[in-house]
């Protein structure tokens, strides 16, 4: 059995509203191993968006442990938690949040860039990228030029740019419709297994849920397995 790709233990999220303690993370636990796929469901306002936020050192947490690629990161501080989010950490969002005025293939090539990789080199993987989600002929299209599949698919590629270790992704189908929605899932799905990447997907869509290795589910804080891997 290989280590896992993340871990989270206990893992509690309280907020102060008004002066009242609002807990929503409950002491939620986890652990991703590479190239699975995990669905996390839940109610809206569950705490989905919150634990993938502590997943992806975005936020931190109130208590609890977190271990990305074998590294302790509850403890770290905000440098370090910086540069392990660029390099083993990779978001995809329900919105793309493409930079408008770069192309498809810009909008891959600079956070390789900011990770110290080369223009040259980072054009080489954008390109490699783009054929890999299908859209080689459009690398040169800026965001508002292309669909909303077309969108999401570079968003995609973005995400696995710098080869993350761990894939992050809120409601990623969410602003899809049907048909597109299955064809970037499935794209997702495969480049997952492919790559060796854990990821960590949440999602309303039950159907694209039941097509992960596990479900998980988010209510009151906790988690719970709603199905296993076989």
């Amino acid at each position: 059995m290989s280590e896992p790709i993340l871990t989270l233990k206990d893992i509690t999220r309280q907020f102060d509203e008004a002066g009242h303690k609002l807990d929503v993370l409950r002491g939620a636990s986890l652990s991703i191993e590479p190239g699975e796929l995990v669905a996390l469901v839940g109610p809206s306002g569950s705490g989905k968006s919150t634990l993938l936020h502590i997943a992806g050192l975005l936020e931190r947490a109130t208590g609890g442990e977190i271990t990305v690629d074998g590294t302790r990161c509850d403890t770290l501080g905000d440098r370090e938690r910086t540069a392990l989010r660029r390099t083993a950490i990779g978001f995809v969002y329900q919105f793309h949040h493409l930079l408008p005025e770069f192309s498809a293939q810009e909008n891959i090539i600079l956070p390789q860039m900011i990770d110290g990789v080369s223009r040259s080199k980072a054009k080489e993987r954008a390109r490699d990228l783009l054929a890999k989600v299908g859209l080689a002929d459009r690398a040169t299209h800026r965001p508002g030029q292309l669909s909303g599949g077309e969108q999401q698919r570079v968003a995609i590629a973005r995400a696995l740019a710098n080869q993350p270790r761990i894939l992050l992704a809120d409601e990623p189908t969410g602003n899809l419709d049907e048909h597109t929605a299955e064809d970037v899932f499935a794209l997702l799905k495969g480049l997952v297994h492919e790559t060796g990447t854990g990821a960590l997907i949440a999602t309303h869509n039950l159907d694209l849920a039941d097509q992960m290795d596990r479900v998980l589910e988010m209510r009151d804080g906790h988690l719970t397995a709603l199905r296993k891997a076989a």
